[in-house]
């Protein structure tokens, strides 16, 4: 059987390859591997189910807790809610483990179901398996009063807010935010947060109607809240992802502030708090070299892990780090979230800002971006990037081309059919150059029906 767990749960089309069949099955699998340790000690497992407000969310989640309430697990039913709110509850509540029904920046067509264990972790690759070999084996029906009961989590928001809070080291008195929800789980809780935490706050992307998630909005569609930001003559921007597991910003004059500025912000900030566990920022091999030099420069070690925020939550707690993140946003910061939390991570950016008396701006030229080319090829065989030879050939060529002014990195999308062709060099033109050039040689090899190696 293919592998139903992606980089990030699992997802796929709502209702085609998200089915409340499927959700009912995975739920029945997950309660009994994510249960056992409970039952082992003679109680009843106890869960959590958030979603965002895509409109597939509803049967989805109806379809999940059922399946864990025929498995014999207590559900709390939290609504809508950013998943790092729902990761935050299973901790705070010590619920034995959670499910958040998203598709994070996908459009709203598509759905997902992430699994959390207990404490609010990401599930490792064994127990994902395990999860998936359980979908084989007969589900737990218990009867009577060891059937599970389901009931709305009431304080759930408040719990999560009440968090947020208590992380800051400064308040945001002073400072006009425009805030992006993406039409989505954000669009209740980042607002109050932001608020409470003294700033002056404008919203767009607020509006969910179920459909509307990401559409035009949020992290991967910033020209709005540039816009937004320049017309309300406002200090900085931030931006969210349907599931507000991201945060992107953009300055004062509507210039993107990536993650890898981002982290390199908050790591400086960290280190002069003594909050930054070793000196050492862990980042994906997407960051930008910038990150890399910037970090270097300030004598912060960067520890690069694959792409997946689950990835680099690994290195952290194996190495018992403090910060990480990734490019797109998703920033951990293990002393207060066990994934990457959007609201968190603007909240925390915008501390520093009111702390230092600095512009976005000003923080963000502690690190120059590299000109960097992300081209994703579609409709084709993703299994053919390790393998194929020509391409490989390609890649090298390449990076003799480059040397050591840049580089290039040729992976399989882990939530999406297409393969990332990202460049680095030290201009634009050549990055663009070597990066389109790349993604023919991908479009030429790895289409269907085109020999996949020599």
């Amino acid at each position: 059987m293919a592998r139903l767990f992606g980089t990030d749960g699992v997802r796929g089309l709502a209702n085609q390859d998200v089915t409340a069949d499927l959700a009912l099955r995975i739920a029945q699998a997950g309660a009994r591997v994510l249960g056992a340790e409970a039952r082992s000690e003679g109680r009843r497992p106890v869960a959590v189910v958030a979603r965002d407000p895509r409109q597939s969310g509803d049967f989805i989640a109806a379809a999940v807790a059922a399946g864990f309430a025929s498995s014999g697990v207590d559900v709390l039913d939290a609504g809508v809610l950013p998943t790092p709110a729902a990761a935050f509850l299973i901790a705070d509540i010590d619920a034995d483990f959670g499910v958040v029904i998203s598709a994070s920046h996908n459009p709203a067509p598509d759905n997902g179901i992430k699994f959390f264990a207990r404490e609010g972790k990401k599930l490792p690759d064994e127990v994902e398996i395990s999860i998936e070999a359980a979908l084989e084996h007969p589900q737990l029906t218990p009867l009577g009063g060891d059937i599970g009961r389901i009931k709305r989590f009431a304080d759930a928001e408040d719990r999560y807010v009440v968090h947020l809070l208590t992380t800051l080291p400064h308040r945001l008195d002073g400072i006009h935010v425009v805030l992006d929800c993406a039409h989505g789980a954000a669009a209740g809780v980042s607002p109050e947060a932001f608020s409470q935490a003294g700033a002056r706050i404008t919203v767009i992307g607020n509006d969910p109607n179920g459909m509307n998630i990401n559409d035009g909005v949020g992290s991967t569609h910033l020209d709005q809240l540039a816009a937004a930001v320049v017309a309300a003559g406002a200090d900085v921007g931030i931006a969210h992802d349907g599931d507000a597991d991201r945060c992107l910003a953009v300055d004062a004059n509507g210039r993107i502030v990536d993650g890898d500025q981002i982290m390199a912000i908050l790591a400086l900030s960290e280190r002069e708090r003594g909050a930054l566990r070793e000196d050492t920022l862990v980042a994906t091999v997407m960051s930008n070299l910038g990150l890399k030099v910037a970090m270097a420069h300030h004598g912060i070690r960067m520890l690069e892990t694959k792409v997946g925020d689950r990835y680099v939550l690994e290195a952290i707690n194996e190495q018992k780090l403090s910060l990480g993140g990734e490019q797109s946003g998703h920033i951990i910061f293990a002393d207060y979230a066990t994934t990457g939390d959007g609201i968190l991570t603007g909240l925390q950016l915008l501390s520093r800002m009111a702390a230092t008396k600095q512009s976005l701006a000003e923080l963000a030229s502690v690190m120059k971006v590299y000109p960097q080319t992300l081209v994703n090829v579609r409709g084709v065989n993703r299994d053919g990037v390790h393998t194929d030879k020509v391409l490989a050939a390609a890649v090298a060529e390449a990076e003799a081309d480059l040397g050591e002014t840049g580089r290039v990195l040729l992976r399989p999308s882990g939530t999406e059919p297409l393969v990332r062709v990202m460049v680095e060099a030290g201009d634009q033109a050549t990055a663009d150059r070597i990066a389109e050039s790349l993604a023919d040689v991908v479009r030429q090899r790895l289409s269907t029906g085109v020999e996949q190696s020599l």
